[in-house]
């Protein structure tokens, strides 16, 4: 049986687009997740979520391994870019969207079978 530590790293390390949200995409149940995932969303790529109201072990536990102690938490390629108030000034810089279609060509390339292009 894993832990739930394993679960996160395993989640993280398996998802090249990763928030970690109160709520779904579809229905946040907080305002900062709600501008996070509209952000990521207006990217275009798709990416994976974790609701972590759902998930109590991983709410508690998140927070440790990221060292980053708040909701939501955005993961790309296994590193943390950051919450709410990060994403957004790369939403509104433009960066954010470079870093997601990236993430997501690569990891559709490497589905494909394709070796990524640099």
């Amino acid at each position: 049986m894993s832990t739930t530590v394993e679960n996160i790293q395993r989640q993280i390390s398996e998802n090249p687009i990763l928030i970690y949200m109160k709520g779904t995409p579809q229905l946040p149940q907080c305002g900062f997740s709600a501008q996070t995932v509209q952000a990521l969303m207006s990217c275009g790529e798709r990416f994976a979520f974790v609701n972590v109201l759902d998930n109590p072990d991983i709410r508690s536990e998140l927070p440790k391994v990221a060292n980053w102690p708040t909701f939501p938490q955005l993961w790309v390629e296994g590193e943390l870019v950051g919450g709410c108030d990060i994403v957004m000034e790369m939403h509104q810089s433009g960066e954010l969207e470079k870093l997601v279609k990236a993430a997501g060509q690569r990891a559709a390339a490497a589905d494909n079978g394709d070796a990524p292009s640099e």
